[in-house]
């Protein structure tokens, strides 16, 4: 290695790109100015300046001292209108799309990496085919059939007096009531749709600009991203062209989801109608509804091979579009499902609707077929793990199975709950499933043994959490003498002692996050295998199915079958109120923009239903940004991220060209990027991508704190010169009252890491390393550098 030279300072003006952190900030806020100026970008993101340094390229010697500052604000992404309260439905499918992107780093295991794709693609299309299900159980059994059906719950629903079997008029038979009813789950269906679409357009259909892709490996590097996390020559995979982009993909699963959805709704309406004609001469030939299942099972087969055929493609920026498979498969299963209803609304005068429709069938295969899937997973996971471990992963490369598995049980409880609130609703006083006082059968038997599942869910879960508090405890008091003995007093606080302590030890829980992940997802699988096989052993719910096994076991049978069914209606009930609440209120809608900011990071790899990606449109915004400036004025640029920001802004230098990267220095602070990315996402945020990132950027600081529940260290190993850390940071800056400090200051944490005056000082010797011109790096395996630039980033 050369021995360290100074870079030549550059004569050009510098700019520091300010990029916010969940949760957003105003640009009044970032730039401490009451109005700022918007450069460029509308009203869902964009850049903005102080006023008075809107002609600051013009001046370079008025910012000697300290670089231009711009702020990219891009919360309007996660936290605008009110409608984005509606995301709250979507949560499975944002939950399964997370685990597409947890899959361990893998090396030369193409098939496997593939299989992993394509085992989560199918777990996601059977939340979308549970979803209709559900929506169907509601909108067809309950209401059309059940309530429909039986004089005493329709009477008491004026609304349903026309469809009533009592009142005998042209939609009291039971076929036209199905029928009729299917037009809700339809247009759910019809919903998602428009809504994954939409967004699409607005969020994720953002190109880079001409020019502005990064170098790309030379031809071999793979066609489909699940076949490798690295493309070839050694490029991390975010640094591809196409990874923000993946219109084809999208386009491809949503024909592909709404398709499914139909299908679903066609057979929930076509088959009691053909079992009837199966069952009775009637009107109606058989062979009609034997036809028209037949059909049901070729498009099925048919949305599966969608699915399963392709993943996405990102050698490349890949503009083109299956159109005649996302215009003819929806097409063809609406068209289906509109055939399905004219058949089973045919008239048949000796047809009477009678105890429930075979949900159980359905949601037991449903269920049972996710389990089969989940578990395919883990082996697959775990056999990447030991072929290329990295100690650090979580779960020993089990994260996405068990995240998988806790979007299944998101949307089995999400969906149970709707159901037993409606049947409890219709049914009045009465207790469906238990024949007390009832006068409609109610929801499947399997809803009432999933939710009785759920108390003893909870008191599993409350093992492994108190010895985490308890394991806390001890860490704090363990944590007081360091404290005491970091800030040096002579005559040190206890309660403050305690309150720095305390606050160090509960941001390490962020640590043990997969401890609690891990026994929930396992102890979901075996509840929910128990749950479906106590449903098809007994036939009835578990309050019922427990008779005669002794006081004990029936009373404890009852009571969590009555417990699991409060808590799913308590927490369907506050799931709405909630949605309302941050429809009307921009405060809590703000704060379940949060938990978009950190579920919605990623591309809809997965399922095309989940909230959109908003990194497919910041990513190029900023890339867009720090190209066209840099190439403009041929000046210095620090892109400095906080908390996601830090993640989004690490994404945007990797896509940047090697020209800009020269030129471009990386400041990260409060940075969850090893600490939660790189952990939870080995592949695409692991030790050999983070290092191939700093081998391609010309600096690269990152700032922490031991108070910080969030941002932690990168972890790089460099060998010889400074660390990209630089940390932990002291927190608070002053222990207690001094003459300077005549009050006390707080502990920081998370936030406000620009109060610190280590940031200016690295922020200072960043903008110093950087040259007006370097050679250009060489991309060789492992994102190695030239001499040169090996020296410059070694500075620091």
């Amino acid at each position: 290695m050369p021995p360290v030279t100074q870079a030549p300072q550059s004569p050009g003006p510098a700019l520091e790109l300010l990029v916010h952190g969940v949760g957003g900030a105003t640009p009044q806020e970032m730039l401490d100015d009451p109005r700022p100026v918007r450069v460029t970008g509308d009203a869902t993101a964009a850049i903005y300046r102080r006023a008075g340094d809107m002609d600051a390229e013009q001046y370079p010697e008025r910012y000697r001292d300290q670089p231009i500052a711009e702020a990219y604000c891009w919360s309007n992404l996660t936290s605008g209108n009110g409608s984005r309260a509606l995301w709250l439905l979507l949560l499975p499918f944002m939950v399964v799309n997370l685990a597409h992107w947890m899959r361990p780093t893998a090396r030369r295991r193409t098939r496997a990496v593939r299989l992993y794709g394509v085992l989560v693609r199918l777990v996601a299309l059977s939340l979308t085919v549970l979803l209709t299900a559900a929506a169907c159980e509601v909108a067809l059994d309950l209401v059309a059939w059940q309530c429909a059906g039986v004089p005493d719950c329709s009477n008491r629903r004026s609304w349903l007096g026309f469809l009533s079997a009592a009142q005998g008029g042209w939609w009291s038979q039971p076929g036209r009531r199905l029928a009729l009813a299917s037009l809700v789950p339809t247009a759910l269906v019809g919903l998602l749709w428009f809504l994954s679409n939409r967004t699409w357009g607005a969020y994720e259909s953002q190109r880079p600009l001409t020019g502005s892709e990064p170098d790309d490996a030379a031809p071999g590097t793979p066609h489909d991203l699940n076949t490798s996390g690295t493309a070839a020559g050694g490029r991390p995979a975010l640094s591809r062209p196409g990874f923000w982009y993946g219109r084809r993909l999208v386009a491809r699963l949503r024909a592909a989801h709404t398709a499914a959805g139909f299908l679903t709704v066609a057979a929930s309406v076509v088959g009691a109608a053909a079992r009837h004609d199966r069952a009775v001469t009637g009107p109606v030939p058989e062979i009609t509804g034997r036809l028209i299942e037949a059909a049901l099972v070729l498009g099925a087969l048919a949305v599966l091979w969608v699915v399963c055929r392709r993943g996405r493609s990102e050698r490349r920026l890949d503009q083109r579009l299956d159109h005649a498979l996302i215009t003819c498969l929806p097409g063809a299963a609406l068209a289906l499902l509109v055939l399905a209803a004219v058949y089973t609304a045919w008239s048949r005068p000796d047809w009477v609707s009678a105890g429930a429709l075979p949900g159980d069938v359905t949601f037991s295969i449903v269920m049972l077929g996710q389990a089969a899937l989940v578990v395919v997973l883990a082996v697959v996971s775990l056999g990447l793990y030991r072929r290329t471990p990295e100690p650090r992963t979580v779960i020993y490369g089990l994260g996405g199975p068990a995240v998988a598995m806790l979007a299944c049980a998101l949307g089995g409880v999400m969906t149970g709950g709707v159901a037993q609130r409606v049947a409890d609703w219709l049914d009045g006083s009465g207790t469906p499933g238990m024949g007390r006082n009832a006068t409609i059968e109610g929801p499947p038997v399997l809803l009432s043994w999933q939710a009785s599942v759920i108390p003893v869910l909870l008191v599993l879960l409350a093992v492994p959490a108190v010895l985490l508090l308890v394991r806390t405890w001890l860490a704090a008091r363990a944590l007081q003498p360091e404290v005491d003995l970091e800030y040096g007093q002579e005559r040190p606080d206890p309660a403050r002692t305690r309150q720095i302590a305390r606050i160090r030890a509960t941001a390490a829980l962020t640590d043990s996050a997969p401890w609690i992940l891990g026994p929930v997802a396992g102890a979901t699988l075996l509840l929910g295998a128990a749950a479906v096989g106590g449903a098809w052993a007994s036939g009835e719910v578990p309050g019922l199915a427990m008779e005669g096994s002794g006081a004990f076991v029936e009373s404890a049978a009852e009571a969590a079958q009555s417990a699991g069914s409060w808590m799913v209606g308590l927490g369907f009930v506050l799931f709405v109120t909630w949605g309302r609440r941050a429809y009307r209120d921009a405060s809590a809608r703000r704060t379940i923009g949060i938990l978009w900011d950190v579920g919605t990071f990623w591309p809809r790899a997965a399922h095309p239903f989940a909230p959109p990606c908003y990194a497919e449109r910041a990513v190029p915004d900023l890339v867009s940004r720090m190209s066209g400036w840099t190439g403009q004025t041929r000046g210095r640029l620090v892109i400095s991220g906080h908390s996601q920001g830090s993640v989004l802004a690490a994404s945007a230098v990797w896509q940047l060209p090697a020209e800009t990267r020269s030129r471009v220095a990386l400041l990260t602070y409060g940075s969850p990027i090893e600490r939660l990315y790189a952990r939870w996402f080995p592949a695409y945020f692991g030790p050999a991508p983070l290092h191939g990132l700093h081998g391609s950027v010309h600096c690269w600081r990152n700032l922490w704190r031991a108070t910080d529940p969030i941002g932690g260290r990168v972890r790089l190993d460099e060998g010889p010169g400074p660390e990209v850390d630089r940390g932990p940071l002291k927190d608070p800056l002053v222990y207690g009252r001094t003459p300077e400090h005549p009050l006390p200051e707080p502990v920081l944490g998370h936030s406000d890491y620009q109060a610190d005056p280590v940031f200016a000082q690295e922020r200072a010797a960043l903008l110093d390393r950087l040259a007006p011109a370097l050679p250009r790096q060489a991309d060789g395996e492992g994102g190695q550098e030239t001499p040169r630039a090996q020296s410059l980033s070694g500075d620091l």
